[in-house]
This record gives structure tokens, C-alpha cells and sequence, in this order.
């Protein structure tokens, strides 16, 4: 009885630990979703912009103030003023297609319009970032399934335990899919939207 216990326990482990993994490959194509361009100026379209500051690369946020007073301005007030040809460079040479302009101390970056064909890009490359998130979760699936497989063979559990582990695994993974799926068509719904 104290072995049957013992393997509930640790299968309990292995489930948090592959919840946590789960959550935290959600949470980064979330994360990814924030930096995709949308018909609105948004602070977080430069998250993936770096800046060279003191030969580090440099996240725009890290090193200036970005603030979004219209829906179609960003507005870069660097904390150094000897950044400011520094960050409209690197703003200037994304693949976002931003023209910002400076005036010696802050950077205005108005947003465009998208068009339709920059709309379609942008979910193309997100479907793309989708797949590799989903292709990360079931990888974590799949090192669960060898841990309970393991633990089977062991002998530490018994072909009962080792089936209704395996299915909780599939239902987290599904339910992670279908979150990170739901992020997606949110997201795709809001860059179509004119």
C-alpha cells in the first residue's frame, strides 16, 4: 500500500512539472503575440527590436521610456541621449517597416496602416511561431510519457497507473494546444480587423 502511495506521488510530481513546462511555452507565445503588429501603436510591437548598448544587444525597453500617446504613435524617449541614432537605426531596420523620425532627444515611430498583405504576412508568420509552440508541448508530452513509461517498467507503478497517467497527460496537452490555439485566433481576428 505505502509503494502505491509513494507512485501516485511521484506521477503527481511528474504531472506539475510537465503542467509547469506546459504553461510556460504558453505564456512565451503569449508573450509573442504582444510583438505582432496590429492596425494600433502598441509598446510592445519594439520588444524584439535590440539596440547595441555598450556592445550588449538591448532590448528598447531596457534602455528607454516607450510610450504609445496616439493609436498610431510610438513615442522612444531614450534615458541617454547619446542612444537616440542608435535606436532609430535598429527601429529602422526591423522587419516591422517602421520610418521613425528624431529630434535629438526622443524618437516618434508613426504607425501605418497595414495593408492586406502585411495583415496575411503577419498571421502567416505567427501560424509558423503557432507550430513550433505546439511541436514544444507535445515534445514535453512525450518526455512525460517516457518518465511514467520508465516508472512502469520499474515497476514502481502498476499498467493501470501507467494508462490513467498517460491519458492525464494527453488531456493537459490537449487543453495546452487548445489555449495557445485560442490566443492565436484572438490574435489573428485582431490584426484582420480593419
Amino acid at each position: 500500500m505505502a509503494s502505491a502511495m509513494a507512485s501516485i506521488v511521484a506521477l503527481k510530481g511528474v504531472y506539475e512539472e510537465l503542467k509547469s513546462r506546459m504553461d510556460k511555452t504558453a505564456e512565451d507565445f503569449r508573450a509573442n503575440l504582444l510583438s505582432v503588429r496590429t492596425g494600433r501603436a502598441s509598446v510592445h510591437m519594439l520588444d524584439n527590436v535590440k539596440v547595441d548598448y555598450y556592445g550588449t544587444e538591448t532590448a528598447i525597453a531596457q534602455v528607454a521610456q516607450v510610450t504609445t500617446p496616439e493609436a498610431n504613435l510610438i513615442v522612444v524617449q531614450p534615458w541617454e541621449q547619446s542612444l537616440v541614432q542608435a535606436i532609430e537605426k535598429a527601429i529602422r531596420t526591423s522587419s516591422q517597416g517602421f520610418n521613425p523620425m528624431h529630434d535629438g532627444k526622443i524618437i516618434r515611430v508613426p504607425i501605418p496602416p497595414m495593408t492586406e498583405e502585411r495583415r496575411r504576412e503577419g498571421i502567416k508568420q505567427l501560424a509558423g511561431v503557432l507550430e513550433d509552440h505546439k511541436t514544444s508541448i507535445r515534445n514535453i508530452r512525450r518526455d512525460g510519457n517516457e518518465t511514467v513509461k520508465k516508472a512502469a517498467k520499474d515497476k514502481l507503478i502498476s499498467a493501470d497507473d501507467e494508462k490513467r497517467a498517460n491519458e492525464e497527460i494527453q488531456q493537459l496537452t490537449d487543453s495546452q494546444i487548445k489555449r495557445v490555439e485560442d490566443l492565436f485566433k484572438a490574435k489573428e481576428k485582431e490584426v484582420m480587423t480593419l
